[in-house]
């Protein structure tokens, strides 16, 4: 099992024991304030995406995930000897995961983090996980674009 496998699993398991936390200490719809006007801890329960967008369609993101998570094991073994790719990769791997576990398991998805200095929605660290990894991937392939016009 490569280094890349076990940091999959280690952000999985994270985001696991976040959600278990939230859940078991603060009640649903319940908030706790971690810094004031800047970040909170307000347990919900989200069945839909961003916004609840497609609010009690499951089976629908159950089927998105499993296949994004084909397209990204692929690209995962593909790049697995350019680090780069690799690490943006098993971020967005183990945030697929972590919600498609919460969305076979519970039928939801466990969402606590909030922005009180912005409208924004509420999200979870498997989101944190997908956007962090899409970020990077983004600025390698930016930077490998720069390096090849200079070249």
């Amino acid at each position: 099992m490569g280094v890349s496998t076990v940091f999959i699993i280690l952000l999985f398991i994270l985001d696991q024991w976040i959600k278990h936390t939230v859940v078991a200490t603060i009640a649903l719809g319940g908030t706790h304030t971690v810094v004031s006007g800047l970040l909170s801890l307000t347990y919900i329960r989200n069945d839909g995406a961003a916004w609840s967008m497609l609010a009690g369609q499951q089976w629908l993101f159950i089927i998105i995930s499993l296949a994004a998570l084909v397209v990204m094991i692929w690209f995962f073994i593909h790049y697995r000897h350019n680090w780069q790719y690799e690490l943006g990769i098993a971020f967005m791997i183990a945030g697929t995961l972590g919600n498609f576990y919460d969305r076979l398991v519970n039928g939801f998805v466990v969402d606590m983090f909030q922005l009180d200095f912005i409208n924004f929605p509420i999200f979870n660290f498997a989101d944190s996980c997908l956007t962090i990894g899409v970020i990077w991937i983004m600025i390698v392939l930016f930077l490998e674009d720069q390096g090849e016009k200079h070249a």
